[in-house]
């Protein structure tokens, strides 16, 4: 039986012939060589099979960016485990959700989350608690240089999972994307080829988290499939970024990143000599960022576009022109379409809800039947929820969600789960969640809040009671309180009555 096990896809003939090139690039540690994946994976693995996970267990991590959790993913990988990174915001309260929902056999958290998370584990039955530390009873790493550094990598066949990944949903419960290795590999495949990856001579900066498909399905999928090595930073530092530009070529970012960089007044066109490629996706990229960094950098910014269930849908050209405002053409594989709400295509030039199939498409969510169905057509065309047009060359440009949905910072954040937490606030009769314009985020999070009569609240208060309910990017950076909100005729809340009336709140 052909073995399709993604690990595979970037070991065969690639790990070998990286020799002593380094992989992984952090300041303050030695550098993670290519030639040490193999058994450093390998002893991993031996781990995951020591702790009794088998083929087809889920491993659940909320941990911070660090050469371990690479080698965990790929380990898991291996071993034909399913890998759910969780975003290191999420709070015990929603991780408890994620445990149950999901059942990993094991949980891998950091240390300073450790008892928080284990009365959340006891509480669902969780087998195994364990963290990434260097030494310690509980961590995962104990005794892993006495281990098998080269068992056999588990034969998986294209249509299992090799990750499930978690993201907001309009009713409040986030959803598990399952990801296949034939999912991710073609996605992989076709973006290094698509943006010319330069196997061994590319570098590439890497400041994004790993827990999404951005950072780690994308940026470090291309760098493995490539053998180049890569800065590896902990976050977004601008200083650090600036620094590690003249010795990288690629850099991948949110809008957000590239916001910062014209802010900064040590950014300009010689730190960028060796630059080749500056990519830009998870939220939009305004037009005027766009321009700004072209006649600061010299470089035009590819904007791609991609969902959690799809990894990357489209991708402004390498060679050609990358137009500001749009997101460039389908990428090879892949189909997409334009459609009425009935999943009727519509001619080019006329804006309806984009929709999509190829060998990137995910498998359906996990434990959840029938929100699979309703976003699948029933030709297996995928209901993206993005509003977009298509020109007579068939480059798209996305012009809006059909979907509530607010992408702040490049995460997603449904308005229905924060509704739920600000309504269960004493004091609060009912709430509308929006998503406005901000310069640095793309979108902030915005709440207007009717109070029941029963208590006095304020502003403060309520973001106060937040604290520690939903992730901080989740959380609003504003509350407006008022004496009621706005309804059409059927009884429903304008939102885009509230989105025009607090349009200016972060306006400069």
């Amino acid at each position: 039986m052909k073995n399709d096990n993604l690990y595979l896809n970037f070991a065969k003939q690639r790990f070998s012939h990286g020799g002593e090139r380094p992989f992984l690039m952090t300041p303050g540690r030695k550098a993670l060589m290519y030639a040490e994946l193999d058994s450093a994976t390998g002893r991993m693995q031996s781990q995951l099979a020591k702790l009794g996970v088998a083929p087809g267990d889920r491993v659940m991590v909320q941990v911070e960016k660090s050469y371990e959790a690479v080698l965990l993913y790929l380990a898991c990988l291996r071993a034909g485990a399913i890998y759910i990174p969780l975003n290191t915001a999420y709070t015990s309260a929603e991780v408890e959700y994620f445990i149950e929902d999901a059942a990993p056999r094991l949980f891998v958290c950091t240390p300073c989350e450790h008892d928080k998370l284990a009365l959340a584990a006891n509480r669902v039955g969780q087998p195994h608690l364990l963290t990434l530390d260097s030494d310690g009873n509980g961590t995962f790493l104990l005794g892993l240089n006495s281990l098998d550094p080269d068992p056999a990598v588990v034969v998986r066949k294209g249509e299992d999972l090799a990750a499930i990944l978690y993201t907001s949903g309009t009713t409040g419960r986030s959803k598990g994307a399952m990801l296949s290795h034939a999912n991710l590999a073609s996605n992989a495949q076709v973006l290094h080829a698509y943006w010319h990856w330069r196997n061994g001579d590319d570098v590439l900066l890497h400041a994004l988290p790993i827990f999404h498909v951005h950072g780690l399905f994308v940026a470090l999928h291309c760098a493995l499939f490539g053998t180049s090595p890569v800065h590896f930073l902990p976050g977004f530092d601008i200083d650090a970024v600036i620094d590690h530009l003249p010795g990288s070529t690629v850099m991948m970012g949110v809008p957000t990143f590239y916001n910062r960089l014209l802010e900064a007044k040590t950014f300009n066109a010689d730190r960028c000599r060796n630059m080749r490629l500056f990519i830009s996706g998870s939220a939009p990229l305004p037009a005027e960022t766009h321009r700004g960094f072209e006649a600061r950098a010299g470089h035009r910014i590819l904007e791609r576009y991609g969902m959690t269930e799809t990894g990357m849908i489209a991708s402004n050209p390498y060679m050609g022109e990358r137009i500001a405002g749009t997101v460039g053409f389908a990428l090879p594989g892949i189909s997409v379409r334009i459609a009425d709400k009935n999943g009727v295509e519509l001619p080019h030039g006329e804006t309806g809800v984009l929709e999509m199939r190829g060998p990137n498409l995910f498998k359906g969510y996990w434990r959840m039947p029938e929100k699979t169905k309703a976003d699948f057509r029933d030709d297996g065309w995928f209901i993206t929820g993005d509003m977009a047009l298509m020109d007579e060359e068939e480059r798209i440009t996305i012009v809006g969600r059909a979907k509530d949905l607010i992408i702040s910072g490049g995460y997603n954040v449904y308005p229905k789960e924060i509704e739920g937490e600000i309504d269960e606030i004493p004091g609060v009769e009912e709430s509308a969640v929006i998503g406005v314009p901000h310069a640095d985020f793309g979108e902030a999070v915005v709440a207007v809040v009717v109070q029941d009569g029963s208590r006095d609240l304020t502003e403060s208060g309520i973001i106060a009671a937040l604290q520690g309910r939903l992730a901080r990017f989740k959380q609003p950076k504003r509350i407006y309180l008022v004496e009621e909100l706005p309804r059409n005729a059927m009884g429903k809340v304008q939102k885009a009555k509230l989105r025009k009336t607090y349009h200016a709140t972060y306006r400069k």
